[in-house]
């Protein structure tokens, strides 16, 4: 089925996810609607494991269409979402807005803007919407690192009970996550017979402060959690502290090629503290790395991959690039309110400042693709 835009406004195309356990969306109906009595034309696809209902949706005025219809939709349409599409090899025609993960040159990045440039169509990635200050416009760092603290919490858990992590579902609001694994920790401190320490790489930063405030919420104390950030880590990597403690969150955003913050041999120490490796900014793609041997993506049904270092405890590594979904709706509910600014400022794409770098920047990812 082919659907037909009316004359005049900017059409919105919120398509399906396709990414297992995905639950969050980029625009929620209290957002919708707002939008829709601005001009702008919205279709949203249907979606049983979005975490609103298809039905708010349609309370607030969207058309709804199936799910997977995006490719059929006008051509002027904005095909929105958040995570990777369908991987199929077809050509793109339309404008995309969407975490690509590709500008960085991520595995598969050139066959992606490939499939862009056989159709015609672009990407306005989110990941690189930013502002006059460089600073991104919307972003789901710090639920990002507030889960990820809450992952790390159960990977170390599981470790001193009878049963390893398996699946993780998503919460339907932070109290229950909390609650969980309050529990879980008490009975982990007690048969460790002492508290964790947590050390947070990025501390100061958006994804790093929502891991300290997961840690704070869940009881650590001060002197559990230890906040590094460009001060303690100007002098460049390696860094043997990291070991010392029971759980390392990796918050940083990385841009530019750094020195290993670990390297794999140095978990061959029999001194090693370190249980617990929860790779929030997930580059196990990037040749620039700085934990190389964080090379190995897990998911929501699979947390984590296991490394059994020569000396010392096993190696438990998150590396889950979605982790905001383990609270989906608050998740959405943040980041749809940040985004919105700019959204509403697409009819001026061409000469809105956020918009225009971002087309920018796709033509020069899209001309080295090719080199």
């Amino acid at each position: 089925m082919v659907y037909r835009a009316e004359p005049g406004g900017i059409h919105l195309w919120l398509r399906e996810e396709v990414k297992e356990h995905e639950k969050r969306t980029a625009l929620t109906p209290e957002n919708c609607k707002k939008l829709l009595a601005k001009g702008f034309k919205i279709t949203v696809e249907k979606f049983a494991d979005r975490c609103v209902p298809d039905a708010e949706y349609e309370s607030a005025g969207c058309t709804m269409a199936e799910g997977g219809t995006w490719p059929d939709a006008p051509a002027d349409a904005y095909i929105v979402g958040l995570k990777e599409l369908p991987e199929d090899g077809s050509a793109l025609k339309h404008k995309h807005i969407y975490f690509a993960h590709c500008f960085k040159e991520q595995g598969g990045w050139k066959e992606l803007l490939g499939r862009f440039d056989a159709g015609g169509g672009h990407v306005l990635d989110i990941e690189f919407l930013t502002n006059e200050k460089g600073q991104r416009v919307a972003a789901f760092g710090f639920m990002a690192g507030f889960a990820g603290a809450a992952a790390g919490l159960m990977a170390y858990c599981a470790q001193f009970s009878d049963t390893p992590l398996g699946l993780i579902s998503s919460y339907p609001n932070e109290a229950a996550l909390l609650e969980k694994i309050g529990a879980d920790l008490k009975a982990a401190e007690a048969k460790a017979g002492r508290k964790p320490r947590a050390i947070i790489m990025g501390a100061l930063g958006r994804c790093g402060s929502g891991a300290v405030s997961f840690l704070e919420k869940a009881g650590f104390s001060a002197e559990q959690i230890v906040k590094w950030d460009m001060a303690e880590t100007k002098g460049g990597g390696p860094f043997p502290p990291l070991l010392e403690h029971d759980i390392f969150i990796n918050c940083i955003y990385l841009s530019l090629p750094i020195p290993p913050f670990l390297t794999e041999e140095m978990l061959n120490s029999d001194t090693r503290q370190l249980k617990v490796l929860v790779d929030v900014s997930c580059d196990t793609s990037n040749p620039h790395n700085p934990l190389p041997f964080c090379n190995v993506a897990t998911t929501f049904d699979k947390p984590l991959h296991r490394i059994t270092p020569a000396a010392g405890p096993a190696l438990d590594i998150v590396a889950i690039d979605h982790l905001p979904t383990l609270l989906p709706l608050e998740s959405s509910q943040h980041f749809s309110n940040d985004l919105m600014p700019t959204i509403e400022a697409i009819a001026t794409i061409d000469t809105y400042p956020v918009w225009v770098k971002a087309k920018k920047l796709f033509d020069e990812k899209m001309a080295a693709s090719k080199m």
